[in-house]
């Protein structure tokens, strides 16, 4: 007989003589027990469904960022194009027509959807395109008017003045729902038209959306709460700006309460205002209790806002068995059962605590695991797994962040055309350079007659040259040199730690470069290119304006003189251009 099996009655019959005066203990200690294990496990519940909620929500967040936010970017080009400005102005004029017709033909293949739709407000006529070029020969579609309540959509953007603007919508004369992107094409402060492309709303829902994933519900609703996608399309609410809000479909109809509702509003007015990245609170939708967080897409003036319910995404079985533990050990406790019982659960039960809140403050590596072969060690361990995958999982949405946050660092500072900075990128590597204080030199690179070569070989053309000028130009460029396009045919050049006698030299290749062969183009033809330098020392106290001054007037000496040349403007002595040739 092993030493377990003989020692089992002298245990029955320690309990049996301990059990009527153990009663009152066990009933006094099951009581508050009992309570303080279902707050433990409320408390861990909602501790992590917050976390994982926050997690949830900035990924919503930079998903649907990642899905429009290149669309906005190109339709804001888009309206801010000379040949687009210059038709809007003189919509008669053929030649301008042309142009602006020809623009739009060339950025419509950008757009994802490969289609695009422009108004003019100097006559109201809507011009619109799609993917199969079906409208070609017939882009002007039909004329809006004030009158018509379907158009309303039109003057109320016009009447913002500025920005690009989302709306959902489904246009009756070309019989299609997208998400449209409405971008105001503007001369100073005179509003021209409306500008933009759309996207399928289906296909939205279907990316960005409508994610299977359990217990979670992702949507994005419109600052007045009007719901602009969701997975249950009957949800949507189109037409949302020119709609009364008593029309609306919003999501404070999905909530339960007016209290909640109120709630809803104050999350809005806190995220929309800049108070965090994230706001969450527990409320009633549909007749149950979800975590409802809300993130906000300020570029795009939508709210990402996702519903989880915390009971499908933590299983609150998984406890059950420490219930079970909890009678056990209260049954087994005997005399020592307050001391036992403080040791062997709730002193342990106080770690799972500790590790939730650890947890809950991403403190992963911190998270102690129970050694423990019972049910507290059992679940301390799941809890262990789960950290393990909460941790996996928040470095993949780290990772998913910063890979997001790198895109768009790169669309924001890289010119789309040549890959090269675009003016705010040079500001911030000229700012970075001049920290330094090292000497240097700055290039103002003008093409010349780029506008003879648009009008005689289209704009894709003039696009080819410039792309083969940046080519030409970083090619010469040294470790620590920047070139940037300045503008639409003017580049700039920072050379890093150069003299006042390596300057012409540097001048004098670019532009022999640039002239040294010419383009060729797809139809076998051939373009020379020709460029006007204008160059300028930098000493470590210059500022970019200064510097920039001292060029553009090197560069203007250099047209003057008859172009295809360079001139180098000393730092202090404007007057003393020195003109030097390639």
């Amino acid at each position: 007989m092993s030493q377990a099996e003989a020692g089992l009655p002298r245990a029955r019959s320690l309990k049996a003589r301990v059990m009527g005066w153990t009663l009152a203990i066990l009933v006094a200690i099951a009581i508050p027990a009992g309570t303080a294990f279902l707050w433990l496990v409320d408390t861990t519940v909602l501790k992590l469904g917050t976390l994982v909620a926050e997690k949830q929500i900035l990924f919503d967040r930079y998903r649907g960022l990642e899905a429009l936010m290149r669309e906005v970017s190109l339709a804001e080009t888009v309206a801010r194009a000379p040949a687009i400005v210059d038709w809007a102005q003189n919509e008669a004029d053929p030649e301008k027509a042309r142009r602006g017709l020809a623009e739009l033909e060339h950025y419509r293949l950008s757009f994802r959807d490969r289609s695009y739709f422009a108004v003019l407000a100097g006559s109201g006529n809507y011009y619109f395109n799609d993917r199969d070029n079906s409208y070609e020969h017939d882009r002007k579609r039909y004329a809006l008017s004030p009158d018509n309540p379907r158009d309303g959509w039109y003057y109320k953007t016009a009447a913002l003045g500025s920005g690009c603007h989302l709306n959902v919508d489904h246009d009756d004369h070309l019989r299609v729902t997208k998400v449209w992107i409405n971008c105001v094409i503007r001369k100073e402060a005179r509003v021209l038209g409306i500008i933009g492309t759309g996207l399928d709303l289906t296909q939205f829902i279907r990316e960005v959306v409508d994610i299977p994933q359990n217990g979670v519900q992702s949507m994005f609703v419109d600052r007045s709460g009007a719901v602009q996608a969701h997975r249950d399309a009957s949800l949507v609410d189109f037409h949302s700006l020119t709609k009364d809000i008593a029309a609306k479909k919003t999501i404070y109809q999905l909530v339960d309460g007016d209290a909640d509702r109120r709630l809803l509003g104050e999350m809005f007015a806190r995220i929309g205002a800049g108070d965090g990245l994230v706001q969450s609170r527990f409320m009633h939708v549909e007749g149950k209790r979800v975590l409802v967080g809300i993130g906000y897409l300020d570029r795009l003036g939508w709210f990402n806002v996702t519903v989880m319910d915390i009971d499908r995404i933590i299983d609150r079985r998984l406890f059950w068995p420490l219930a079970l533990l909890f009678g056990a050990v209260l049954l087994a406790a005997a005399a020592l059962l307050t001391m036992l019982f403080k040791r062997a659960v709730l002193d342990r039960l106080a770690r799972v605590e500790q590790a939730a809140q650890r947890l809950r403050a991403n403190e992963f590596g911190a998270v102690p695991i129970d050694p423990g072969r019972d049910e507290i060690g059992r679940l301390s361990q799941a809890f262990g797994e789960m950290e393990h995958s909460i941790e996996a999982n928040t470095a993949r949405l780290e990772e998913a962040v910063r890979e997001r946050t790198e895109q768009l660092e790169r669309l924001a500072h890289a010119d789309p055309l040549t890959g090269v900075f675009n003016r705010r990128g040079f500001e911030r590597a000229f700012a970075a350079n001049r920290a330094r204080a090292r000497r240097g030199g700055l290039l103002l690179v003008d093409l010349d007659n780029l506008k003879p070569i648009n009008d005689r070989h289209g704009h894709q053309t003039g696009d080819a040259v410039i792309v083969a000028l940046a080519r030409r130009m970083t090619a010469l460029l040294c470790d620590g040199d920047i070139c940037a396009r300045w503008g639409g045919d003017e580049f700039i050049l920072l050379l890093d730690d150069i003299g006042p006698d390596e300057l012409p030299a540097v001048s004098a290749r670019i532009v022999a470069a640039a002239a040294q062969s010419p383009v060729a183009l797809d139809d076998g033809a051939s373009v020379a290119i020709g460029i006007s330098v204008g160059a300028t020392l930098l000493e470590p106290q210059d500022t970019l304006a200064a510097a920039t001054r001292r060029a553009d007037e090197a560069l203007y000496a250099a047209k003057r003189a008859g172009r295809n040349g360079f001139y180098v403007s000393p730092p202090a002595d404007i007057p003393m251009l020195r003109r030097s040739r390639a």
